[in-house]
């Protein structure tokens, strides 16, 4: 079976800007991601049928062996069914998202970001108490041996309020970016006013 290259050279070239279109934050980008993803699938199903000029059907007297193969025409005609319903949702995603925001930008999860925010705390918090502690044993040994116990105190002071200020900040971002979390509806509120809108 020969394959023609200008045929995978498209479909490759579809894959990867479908691909660049699908990894954005707008939903009409994601949309047409899809779309040339899809058309990419059906270029590379077709590029795989046989040679270009070769008779479609098996009619009366036709060589079998200069037929296309008819699998992979049924399958692209599948993925062309596919991506109009892939497509229909996401335009139905798109429109939605338009009338409830304004944008079609896919917000950052809060979850995610509160997840993150409270790994960064409980890193900068371990550091910060593993500085303190090495100071104090700094200053213990420095009382102990009569020296410098003013300088290795001061530290220690420092140390200590550089500590609180960086929890208090950290404390004060995690409540900011829980404030920024959507309100819950109430329960007893009609579901499909909430998510139809003005579309009932």
């Amino acid at each position: 079976m020969t394959v023609a290259l200008p045929l995978l050279v498209a479909g490759g070239v579809l894959f990867m800007a479908g691909t660049a279109l699908l990894l954005t934050r707008s939903l009409t980008r994601i949309l047409l991601g899809a779309v040339l993803i899809g058309n990419g699938v059906n270029i590379l199903f077709l590029s795989t049928t046989g040679r270009t000029g070769d008779t479609p059907l098996l009619y009366p007297g036709t060589d079998p062996g200069q037929v296309t193969d008819p699998l992979p025409q049924a399958m692209a005609l599948t993925a062309i069914v596919i991506t109009l319903a892939v497509t229909a949702f996401l335009l139905a995603m798109v429109y939605r998202s338009w009338q409830l925001t304004g944008s079609d930008e896919v917000p950052d999860d809060i979850e995610d970001r509160r997840v993150a925010l409270r790994a960064e705390e409980t890193a900068e918090r371990a550091r910060l108490q593993d500085e303190y502690k090495k100071l104090r044993r700094q200053y213990a040994n420095a009382a102990r041996d009569g020296g410098a116990a003013g300088k290795a105190r001061g530290r220690v002071v420092r140390a200590r309020a550089e500590y609180e200020q960086s929890r208090s900040r950290l404390r004060r971002r995690l409540r900011a970016d829980r404030l920024q979390q959507p309100d819950t509806t109430d329960a007893s509120s009609d579901l499909w006013d909430h998510v139809l809108g003005e579309d009932r």
